[in-house]
């Protein structure tokens, strides 16, 4: 089922996110569908599931549409279930990120260049995985949804500032999106 996408300014997106119950499988498992059906039509790289009104520490990424650009990611598709960062590098790097969630800005960004993450694939098995280049960016950002933060918040202040209109804009709901989105 293709869920709405919460937009900028939903509390859903800032709430605390509870670890999922997997002795839930049949319901993670069912999350884990919707939410990759969702993420296909809304033509993105990663969505958490805070974004589609679900606080719990789920998130999926899928580099494979970014090929032409970056073709190491042609089957980068990972499914995280209650994902913990065990490691990040001290060295950083900057990227553009954007997000479903605040559709039409795009700003850099500055994260760790290397993560180790532990995590629950989809099929309920412990993997503790390093990431690195623009695969390491994807799981980064969805984590960030984890714990309600948002590719904004990491911005500086004169960027913030240059966009606080159209924020404001998203949170009125004076924004068009060719998914379907939810305030």
């Amino acid at each position: 089922m293709i869920l709405p996408i919460y937009l900028y300014g939903a509390d859903v997106l800032r709430n605390e996110n509870a670890e999922a119950d997997l002795n839930d499988r049949e319901g993670l498992t069912k999350l884990i569908s919707d939410m990759k059906e969702t993420l296909k039509v809304a033509d993105g790289c990663g969505l958490a599931a805070p974004q589609v009104g679900v606080n719990l520490r789920v998130v999926i990424v899928d580099g494979s549409d970014l090929t032409e650009t970056y073709d190491y990611l042609k089957d980068f598709r990972r499914t995280m279930i209650n994902p913990v960062v065990l490691e990040e590098s001290e060295d950083t790097c900057e990227y553009s990120e954007g997000c479903l969630s605040v559709p039409g800005i795009y700003a850099e960004v500055r994260r760790p260049s290397r993560i180790k993450v532990e995590y629950y694939n989809e099929n309920f098995e412990k993997v503790v995985e390093e990431f690195d280049r623009f695969g390491c960016r994807m799981v980064q950002h969805e984590l960030s949804h984890l714990d309600g933060g948002l590719f904004v918040d990491e911005i500086s202040p004169i960027r913030r500032k240059m966009i606080a209109r159209k924020l404001q804009a998203i949170t009125k709901g004076a924004v068009q999106t060719r998914y379907k989105s939810k305030r």
